[in-house]
């Protein structure tokens, strides 16, 4: 599916697609705002002609709420950055996959109190009550539990801690 979204604007200095990629480091995922489009993975790719920028993005899943909001920022990102057209394609095939997140943007989930994803191969495991080898983003205990398959966004599940009683939001393997 192609997103018709070009917007043309004053002349600015040019942008390359180095410039492009710098300007994507500063988009952050609005779910999640200690991340950029980059290290949440979802940026498949980027290329620049004449000043003329195309960015392909795959949504972490179809119908994500946040996909209108993350294409408006790019577009403004880039602009700003001195593009003068910007065009965006979704492409949902292959399909967004946890294991497309860095493994800095993983350190930084940590740090803001969501366990980050294991592999998505150990999605296809059965669902358990109790999370094994889940490492609580506080204080690092394993003895944790899941409180609801659904957290604060349909990516992420309620996990609570034993060890230190503190609930946290688990980022889904996909």
């Amino acid at each position: 599916r192609m997103v018709n979204a070009v917007l043309e604007t004053p002349a600015l200095p040019g942008i390359d697609e180095a410039g492009v990629w710098a300007a994507l480091s500063h988009v952050l995922d609005p779910e999640v705002p200690v991340l950029s489009v980059l290290e949440l993975g979802i940026v498949r790719s980027v290329s620049v002609e004449h000043d003329r920028v195309r960015v392909t993005v795959t949504p972490t899943y179809s119908g994500c709420p946040a996909t209108e909001v993350i294409q408006d920022a790019v577009r403004s990102a880039l602009l700003q950055a001195g593009a003068k057209a910007v065009h965006i394609e979704l492409k949902y095939a292959p399909a967004w996959t946890t294991d497309w997140i860095t493994p800095q943007a993983a350190e930084k989930l940590r740090r803001y109190g969501i366990a980050p994803p294991h592999p998505a191969s150990e999605a296809l495991q059965p669902l358990r009550f109790r999370s094994r080898d889940l490492h609580c983003p506080r204080c690092d205990s394993t003895r944790t539990e899941r409180l609801s398959q659904f957290g604060s966004t349909a990516c992420k599940a309620l996990h609570r801690c034993l060890a230190c009683r503190e609930p946290f939001d688990y980022f889904k393997p996909i």
